[in-house]
């Protein structure tokens, strides 16, 4: 009987990760090295309650938000899971602790792209003056940026230093004694950020929804 209750588990559990597997795929426009840990019972899972879930990724792009890596990790998470087909939904919206890696490609891939170099035009119109974000680097853990005028790319890059306060995302200059709020969703605070390594790690709480 024990090894029959073990054998189940494992064929929920597996059943439980598929699930999570394709919502995260259709979710994201690319995502690999998925990784799903569930802390749950059978029974548990019968009921539609899981006690924590650990995922990790790498090489994700969430509507052209690109990172590196990501961790979250949620607990007391209420599910609807029907075996026969396989279906996953949340019942409820579960808070999970982020854990974000973005490296410089990432970094600029978000604020070059479409849906986002408002954000990088933001910075550069509020702070430099200027135009246009040109290009934004990392270096010796601080952000470089070069903002574009009338369409021609100024020669100088500009030093940012970037922190987190009250939940925010902040970008600091020190020479023009400027700082921008990032905008990000307010479902979400930022608890930390650090670079290193020339590494932004951003670790943040969030309540999420599928």
């Amino acid at each position: 009987m024990e090894g029959k209750k073990i054998k189940d588990k494992a064929i929920l559990a597996k059943l439980l990760e598929k699930g999570l597997k394709i919502i995260l795929k259709k979710e994201c426009r690319q995502i690999s090295k998925i990784k799903i840990d569930i802390a749950a019972s059978s029974i548990q899972i019968i009921k539609g309650i899981i006690e924590k879930i650990h995922i990790s990724a790498e090489e994700i792009n969430y509507k052209d938000l690109s990172l590196d890596a990501i961790e979250l990790e949620a607990k007391k998470v209420k599910i609807n899971f029907k075996i026969n087909n396989k279906k996953l939904k949340f019942k409820n919206d579960p808070e999970i602790k982020l854990r974000i890696s973005l490296s410089e490609t990432s970094l600029k891939s978000i604020l070059l792209s479409n849906n986002w170099n408002w954000i990088g035009n933001k910075i550069t119109k509020e702070i430099l003056n200027e135009d246009k974000l040109e290009d934004i680097k990392i270096k010796n853990d601080q952000i470089l940026i070069k903002a574009k005028t009338n369409e021609k790319a100024l020669n100088e890059e500009e030093r940012f230093d970037i922190k987190a306060e009250n939940g925010k995302i902040y970008l600091v200059n020190e020479t023009y004694n400027k700082s921008i709020n990032i905008p990000i969703e307010d479902k979400v605070y930022v608890k930390k950020l650090t670079i290193r390594n020339n590494l932004i790690i951003i670790i943040a709480s969030s309540s999420i929804s599928f």
